[in-house]
């Protein structure tokens, strides 16, 4: 399975606006991608996790559709299995999932057009970014029309996010079935293909510079300030690597 280089456009003839599902369906057959093969097998890794932990196969699968992007399950998972408080654990989730804020506000924008599309549209779509989905859309939807950027997304989105739910569900049924350490080694492929993925689709050297900085200051971050790791580590990293870009065109203006 390849990720083609651009979506499919619906055929019509010039001129005709191409109704809403037919770029819902072409979203949903992109999703059929080695990104989306490699996130359904980190939740398969998650699957097991969720098991040790003593989650039950409804609370597995209601934290992989409502909350949805895997760093933060994580968070939550390891937050009930150390018995933490409600807010506590909310906490906790919410700063591993402040990176998706600025991800959904630079997507939105992509998606939306001027005086048609309503908020409650915009809000469905912003349930499916994540790294995977948003890595996508920002790499292909420019390449699209405006109209079919928004059905196009949902439909990639949702049939990812579908696929993923029903194989975690399949996998926690089976996991004892799963050698650990092939459990362990497909959880991990999923930061593997992120940093991957961002690294491919970045289109600044600062965004570069910003996950070389984070690779290197987040073992340190995690020894010296753990549960907060995550946080600072993109608060330093980013920040250095504004201010270096910054010096550094200043130096050859």
């Amino acid at each position: 399975m390849t990720v083609p280089e651009r979506p499919e456009q619906p055929d019509s003839p010039p001129g005709t606006p191409v109704p809403g599902r037919v770029w819902m369906l072409r979203g949903a057959r992109a999703a059929i991608s080695i990104p989306a093969f490699i996130l359904t097998a980190a939740f398969v890794g998650y699957a097991g996790l969720a098991r040790e932990t003593g989650l039950t196969l409804a609370e597995t699968l209601a934290m992989t559709g409502l909350v949805w992007a895997l760093p933060s399950i994580v968070v939550l998972t390891g937050a009930l299995s150390s018995g933490m408080g409600l807010l506590p654990a909310g906490l906790a989730v919410a700063l591993a999932s402040v990176r998706l804020m600025p991800m959904t506000m630079a997507l939105m924008p992509l998606i939306k057009v001027p005086g048609k599309t309503r908020n409650w549209q915009l809000l469905v779509a912003s349930h499916f970014v994540a790294v995977t989905a948003w890595v996508y859309a920002m790499k292909h939807l420019p390449d699209l029309p405006r109209e079919g950027r928004l059905p196009f997304f949902v439909g990639f989105g949702g049939s990812v996010s579908s696929f993923v739910f029903c194989m975690t569900a399949i996998a926690y049924l089976l996991v004892e079935r799963l050698p650990d350490i092939v459990a362990g080694a497909l959880f991990l492929l999923t930061p593997v293909y992120f940093l991957c993925s961002l690294w491919g689709a970045s289109r600044l050297n600062a965004d570069r510079v910003a996950m070389v900085a984070g690779l290197a200051l987040g073992p340190l971050f995690f020894i010296y300030f753990p549960g907060l790791d995550l946080l600072w580590t993109g608060l330093a990293g980013g920040t250095l690597a504004y201010v270096g870009t910054r010096l550094y065109r200043r130096g050859l203006a």
